[in-house]
């Protein structure tokens, strides 16, 4: 049975997810979101993603709902033109995992991310033994050209910011994944000077060696072209990160709070307060209180940061990995005016990034260990054993976090301290009591 982690549906294709899977999830979806009208269907660059987005444009036809095609398009760009056209939208990727994964992320007809009574409904209509035999992928499909809504989601995000960047000079790398379909026309408008790297998809390359969880390709070409700053999307370009003219990484925690720092200042930060996750570093939460700026916590995901700054009509929110959400902008994280959000600020600024970056926060050092879980059950008490111990190594001076994984079979360890030794430490005990 599919089941949903924190970003939709995810798995090894054709090993974990089948075209048929896909289909009966459409079907699924058509019955618990019934739609009035087509569903926007985009995909990333990845070999299976032609196939899937054929299964889910056959099993929506097969209950008579016509779909809407982006072809390669950004998670964002799907959410937007649900948004817009009031459909629900499908989106075929598995963001920043390898080739080999895919997934498919659902959008409501108002462009957001379904919520956990949504997508347990979804589970339910998917476990019902009495659902139909699906249909085959010769199923005739009812399906419309979506070039244009593409295109309209181009204009609409190069329209959020309205600064001139003649003087700056950007390196972006699209990832090989769905940034290709968008970029750099929204960066160039604004008389940046731009410089596309890893945008030669070929099914196999998707975040390999490239895009944010490789953020050295982009700081080796800032490097070597001179540039101001550099831009790394993830595969599906929901999410981004920056490095400044010297290669130095700047995360989500960062842009986040050079963001939240400038609002403040121009007295655009509704309410003085921003929303982040469970995982945002704790220099992020001393910088933010030392400008009298409210932080709200939330667990991983961006559909629950989504969540809080609706509930309290707040502007500002995002994770460490670089989703980031202005929800004024955009019902979901959106790489591409997260990079235009940033440039906006370094242009009127006229600082570099990286006194950007150090001005609005100074980072913990923090360690991020990830641990592959297998079907047997973990030792829990060894596990909460080796948690406690680290906590009170810690002290008061940092903290441990450890967490399932929403799109990986593996347990997160996150440890933050005064020093990086500390950290290290701390998370090689709890990551050696997880393997025992």
């Amino acid at each position: 049975m599919l089941r949903f982690g924190t970003d939709g549906v995810r798995g090894r294709a054709y090993d974990d997810l089948f075209p048929d899977d896909v289909i009966r999830l459409a079907q699924a979806a058509a019955e618990v979101l019934a739609p009035n009208g087509p569903v926007v269907i985009g995909r990333d660059t990845r070999n299976s993603s032609p196939e899937f987005a054929a299964a889910l444009a056959a099993g929506f036809s097969a209950v008579g709902v016509s779909t809407i095609d982006l072809g390669v398009a950004p998670t964002p760009a799907v959410a937007w033109a649900s948004e817009r056209t009031r459909n629900p939208g499908a989106m075929i990727s598995a963001s920043h995992n390898p080739w080999y994964d895919n997934g498919i992320k659902l959008f409501s007809p108002e462009g957001r991310k379904l919520d956990d009574e949504v997508q347990a409904a979804l589970e339910s209509a998917l476990a019902d033994p009495g659902r139909q035999t699906v249909p085959t992928l010769g199923t005739p499909q009812r399906t419309s050209d979506g070039s244009e809504l593409l295109q309209e989601y181009q204009d609409a995000v190069t329209g959020t910011v309205g600064f001139h960047g003649d003087e700056l000079s950007v390196v972006v790398d699209a990832a090989h994944g769905s940034a290709t379909a968008a970029l750099p026309d929204p960066i160039r408008a604004h008389g940046v000077a731009v410089t596309v790297i890893n945008a030669d998809p070929d099914g196999r390359n998707i975040n390999h060696r490239c895009g944010s969880t490789y953020p050295e390709a982009v700081a080796y070409a800032v490097s070597g072209r001179g540039a101001d700053l550099g831009l790394t999307f993830d595969g599906d370009a929901d999410r981004v990160l920056a490095v400044d003219h010297t290669g130095g990484l700047v995360d989500g925690d960062q842009i986040i709070a050079i963001c939240a720092a400038d609002r403040h200042q121009e007295g655009r930060l509704p309410g003085d307060t921003v929303v982040v996750t469970v995982m945002t570093n704790l220099g992020f939460h001393r910088a933010m209180a030392q400008r009298g700026i409210n932080v709200v916590t939330t667990p991983v995901g961006d559909r629950h940061v989504w969540s809080a700054l609706q509930e309290g009509n707040w502007a500002l929110g995002g994770e460490q990995s670089g989703h980031v959400i202005f929800p004024a902008l955009a019902t979901t994280g959106d790489g591409l005016i997260t990079a235009l959000q940033l440039l906006e600020v370094v242009a009127r600024r006229g600082l570099p990034l990286r006194d950007l970056a150090a001005e609005a926060m100074t980072k913990m050092p923090q360690v991020l260990h990830n641990v592959a879980i297998g079907p047997d059950s973990i030792d829990e008490d060894r596990l909460l054993a080796a948690v406690a111990a680290a906590e009170q190594a810690l002290g008061e001076s940092g903290r441990i976090l450890v967490r399932p994984s929403g799109t990986e079979p593996v347990l997160r360890i996150m440890v933050e301290a005064e020093t990086l030794e500390a950290a290290e430490s701390a998370a090689a005990d709890v990551a050696e009591a997880i393997s025992q």
